[in-house]
């Protein structure tokens, strides 16, 4: 008697674990898959990448840990990423000498060469990076271009900019200012913002 009421007992415990491991995989995933989906956003950790240059050498954000740097991400088809470049340049030349660095990633298909005749036409001296598989771009989950993060020099996102922006105007590079002369400030400090 006591035997049927164990394997009785038995199939029910096994199912009971059953239920539980599926539960469990269940929410492992859907964790996962909102991570996946959140977007990056002031007050967040940088993201580490590696990509060419338009010279074809490698080169990786953490080369810039210690700087502010102006992570732009952009494409030469794009009329905002268009009007947008000249004031990065100057902005660029405008922080000569300080511990700053503007990384702008192309997330153009075509070629390097493509990039390179654009860089070239607007007179572009700040580093260049060539997205070209576009795995950076959703890996910061940019919903557009031109989209720009400015990271403090501890790696965090200090300001996230949808949209273009006029880099000349002072109110524009306020946040590279205060980072340049005070150093970071806590994450929850940081925003994200509109651009224009």
């Amino acid at each position: 008697m006591s035997d049927k009421k164990e394997e009785k007992g038995l199939p029910k415990a096994a199912l009971a674990v059953i239920v539980l491991v599926v539960i469990a995989v269940a929410v492992f995933i859907v964790l996962g898959q909102k991570r996946k989906f959140e977007p990056v956003v002031a007050g967040s950790e940088s993201i580490d990448f590696t990509l060419p240059d338009l010279s074809g050498k490698a080169r990786s954000l953490k080369e810039f840990r210690g700087k502010v740097v102006f992570l732009n991400f952009w494409a030469t088809w794009c009329k905002p990423c268009e009007e947008e470049m000249p004031s990065m340049q100057a902005l660029y030349q405008g922080f000569a000498g300080q511990p700053f660095e503007i990384v702008a990633v192309s997330v153009d298909k075509d070629g390097p060469e493509v990039v390179a005749k654009y860089a070239q036409k607007y007179g572009l001296t700040f580093t260049i990076l060539h997205d070209r598989k576009g795995s950076i771009k959703e890996t910061y989950k940019t919903t557009g271009v031109p989209e720009t993060f400015i990271i403090d020099q501890n790696g965090n996102i200090a300001e996230k900019v949808w949209g273009p922006r006029d880099w000349s105007d002072p109110a524009s590079y306020r946040v590279i200012v205060e980072l340049i002369k005070n150093g970071p400030k806590p994450k929850e400090a940081y925003k994200t913002v509109r651009g224009k």
